[in-house]
């Protein structure tokens, strides 16, 4: 799908080490992140772990922020590869905090899944939130 520029974005599937990649090239904002967000929300709700490689994303900005925040709720979101800039970007903004990020596709992949841990007390119920 092109972009505003005429640059276009271009999103592939693949299995690669027991995880499903899903491959981005080209520049997200609020007007071409759209089928990435179809792509990301179908995957996320199929599959328990979910590998982003943004290795090919040349410009990425709030909305693609906010895109990687909400599959982080809903999936084990592993982000591999992000252009310097985009990097950057996640650092400023405390992302790069909340998100798992990985140098490479093959990092990403080989990674462990982080181990649950109980809630904090609900003193309201006896229970955990």
């Amino acid at each position: 799908m092109p972009d505003s520029s005429g640059s276009p974005v271009t999103i592939e599937q693949y299995a690669h080490a027991g995880s499903w990649v899903v491959a981005v090239k080209g520049e997200l904002d609020a007007e071409t992140v759209g089928p990435l967000r179809q792509v990301l929300t179908a995957a996320a709700e199929a599959l328990p772990t979910l590998v982003v490689d943004l290795g090919g994303v040349t410009f990425a900005n709030s909305s693609t922020l906010n895109l990687l925040l909400v599959l982080h709720r809903r999936t084990a979101l592993r982000i591999a590869a992000p252009q310097p800039q985009f990097l950057r970007v996640m650092s400023l903004t405390g992302v790069d905090e909340v998100l798992r990020i990985y140098p490479s596709i093959q990092r990403a992949c080989a990674a462990e899944q982080p181990k649950l841990t109980a809630g904090r007390p609900d003193p309201a119920t006896g229970g955990t939130v």
